[in-house]
């Protein structure tokens, strides 16, 4: 059950940001995403180890959508508080994604392949459906989808090793012990 709602949750968050985003309300997102994160802090066992993979969740994402911005390969149009930076909802967005790692996500740890295969594929198919949905436009198609399945085939094993190392979700031990075996 805590799989399939953490799961629902950042949809919810998802879809906040990229509609409040497309719609000339970025803020939107911001508070959804607040309120999503708020509640995985509170639900889970060591909630600052959650928060610390957050921040650094956020801080790979500052990087690397301002570098796209700052490529001119991706625009934003709104919710951006330095010029060449990132806006401040995908910040959410990467806040929201660390929510899911040690939970709906947890399948993922320990198989960095597969996570930066998960990455070149997922990170580009989500900021086109951003863009498919006005919350960001591609101004130069190729380049930009070269660099999200670069870059984020890069960062998830990088989001997969911080969230082994910031893991603040507790597994039953009966669970943990099958995952161990294979089972």
């Amino acid at each position: 059950m805590k799989i399939a709602v953490n799961f629902i949750a950042f949809q919810i968050g998802w879809f906040a940001c990229i509609l409040g985003a497309s719609n000339g309300m970025p803020w939107i997102g911001l508070l959804v995403g607040a309120l999503v994160i708020s509640f995985h802090l509170f639900s889970v066992d060591k909630p600052a180890k959650e928060l610390n993979l957050i921040l650094y969740a956020v801080v790979i994402g500052i990087v690397l959508d301002s570098l796209l911005v700052m490529s001119g390969w991706l625009s934003y149009p709104n919710g951006i508080l330095l010029d060449g930076t990132a806006p401040y909802w995908i910040l959410m967005l990467w806040a929201l994604f660390a929510s899911t790692l040690n939970v709906s996500m947890r399948w993922m740890h320990d198989k960095y392949w597969v996570a930066a295969i998960f990455g070149a594929v997922g990170g580009p198919l989500s900021y086109l459906a951003g863009a498919r949905l006005g919350a960001v436009t591609f101004i130069e198609l190729q380049p930009a989808l070269l660099a999200l399945a670069l870059g984020w085939a890069l960062a998830m094993p990088c989001l997969i090793r911080l969230s082994k190392q910031f893991d603040g979700v507790s597994i039953p031990t009966s669970r943990y012990n099958m995952e161990k075996v294979g089972v």
